[in-house]
């Protein structure tokens, strides 16, 4: 039997090693293959991470840029064609102003852009900006970052736009300290947030002083961080409150500056078409358009007079109105922002009318004055004060020194705006309604500033 089975297992010989082989064979093919996809995929992975840390330059480009073009700020008498200019001296300025030498900005005409900066020690990611003006108001930048040899750009638009923090959102705004007396009620007419009060304070630490009755409907921002408020008086109050509950609830200290936009009375100038002088008689009732008051002629008013259009007051000059006053138009005053010497004064101590400036008659003199609506005084560089009476205001009230005293009190159709660092008095019974209702623009005879709005909607990857 033995040698009857003896081919067949002869024949089954060698197979095992055949499967073997086989087997070896295939394992090793995967064992190359997945070698090789492992290669792959680090190579897949280093590039991923390459990439990501080109588009995290890019971000990091993005964000550096904003934050320096939030820094830049126009005169709003910039012609518009040169304003894409100013935008890039303003921002090398500010750069070399700041020491920075690894951040550079050049121009050459049509196109801003900041080359190659440099954000980690080893040098392999950086990123570079070039920026362009798209129409009036609109910029656009595209921002590279790389990491070695790979790219990744994000595109964005900045927009020119006036500043939109002003002092102009507020009721009250003074640089210097504020201080009511007696009793005062600064009320909003349409609702309470037109009363607000924005004080700067930084050469005082009494910010706030109220005595007696008065009353502020709105809250109190306050810059000096290390200011205080004094509140004396049972009926003193704040936003409703009194006491230390006023303080806490209603007063913000340490907030941010907002803009006081310089005034520019020489603005008005072109419409003034007459003068008064030494000889004038200013006892009588009279009418008055447009008028030039040179320096040194120190008028007083006794009469009924009537203002139409510009009153335009050349400093040194005190101008007093004791008796009745009927404006329909714009009182300017040409002196200086920084001038708090006081020697410069226009007093209104008898009763005020005021009708808005687009009550005009539709005569020649007056044209272009019905669109200025919005401003009753500019008047930088002169104390200002109230002592009569009055019904409304029509318009911004700003000087450097505002005193409202004895019965002055009535609606104010703008705000009060004091340049001055000395302390705004407002004394007797003088109730201030505020009406700020529907007033979104600085007014005429102020310089706006224009500054750079980023729009998020605008972000984008984009391929360059």
């Amino acid at each position: 039997m033995d040698s009857l089975n003896k081919p067949a297992r002869e024949k089954r010989r060698g197979a095992a090693a055949v499967i073997s082989m086989f087997f070896i064979i295939v394992f090793s093919a995967l064992t190359v293959s997945m070698v090789s996809l492992s290669d792959s995929s680090v190579q897949i992975s280093a590039n991923h991470r390459k990439a990501n840390n080109a588009l995290a330059a890019a971000e990091s480009g993005l964000e550096i840029l904003r934050y320096w073009l939030s820094h830049v700020s126009l005169s709003g008498n910039t012609p518009s064609s040169e304003l894409f200019t100013e935008v890039a001296e303003s921002l090398q300025n500010d750069l070399t102003t700041n020491g920075l030498t690894n951040i550079t900005a050049g121009y050459n005409g049509s196109v801003i852009t900041i080359p190659s900066v440099t954000l980690d020690s080893s040098g392999d990611q950086n990123f570079s900006v070039t920026m362009t003006r798209l129409d009036t108001d609109t910029i656009q930048a595209d921002v590279v970052g790389t990491h070695g040899e790979i790219n990744r750009a994000l595109r964005t638009t900045f927009r020119l736009g006036e500043r939109a923090n002003t002092v102009f959102n507020y009721g009250v705004a003074t640089k210097g300290p504020l201080s009511l007396a007696g009793n005062i009620e600064l009320e909003g007419v349409n609702v309470s947030v037109e009363s607000s009060v924005y004080i700067e304070s930084e050469n005082s630490n009494v910010a706030l002083s109220i005595v007696g009755n008065s009353q502020i409907a709105g809250d109190v921002a306050i810059v000096n961080s290390l200011a205080s408020v004094d509140m004396q008086g049972g009926q003193a109050s704040i936003g409703g409150e009194r006491g230390e509950a006023a303080i806490e609830n209603h007063v913000s200290f340490g907030v941010a500056p907002s803009e006081f936009p310089d005034p520019e009375p020489q603005y008005f100038l072109p419409y003034v078409t007459d003068a008064i002088d030494a000889n004038t008689d200013t006892t009588a009732d009279a009418v008055f358009e447009n008028i030039f008051i040179p320096a040194g002629t120190n008028p007083t008013f006794t009469g009924h007079v009537t203002l139409k259009g510009i009153v335009y007051v050349q400093p040194p000059n005190v101008v007093t109105f004791e008796g009745t006053a009927d404006v329909i138009g714009i009182i300017v005053g040409d002196g200086e922002m920084e001038d708090n010497s006081g020697i410069n004064q226009i007093n209104f101590l008898g009763t005020v009318h005021s009708e808005p400036i687009d009550h005009l008659p539709a005569e020649p003199q007056f044209a272009g004055l019905h669109d200025q609506a919005g401003t009753f005084v500019v008047a930088p560089g002169f104390e200002l004060s109230f002592g009569g009476t009055f019904d409304t205001l029509n318009g911004a009230i700003a000087a450097n020194g505002v005193e409202f005293f004895g019965n002055a009190g009535g609606i104010i159709n703008g705000s009060i705006i004091n340049y001055s660092d000395e302390p705004m008095h407002l004394s007797g019974n003088s109730d201030l309604y505020f009406n700020r209702s529907g007033t979104s623009t600085i007014p005429p005879g102020f310089i706006p500033d224009v500054v750079l709005y980023y729009e998020p909607t605008s972000y984008s990857e984009v391929t360059l």
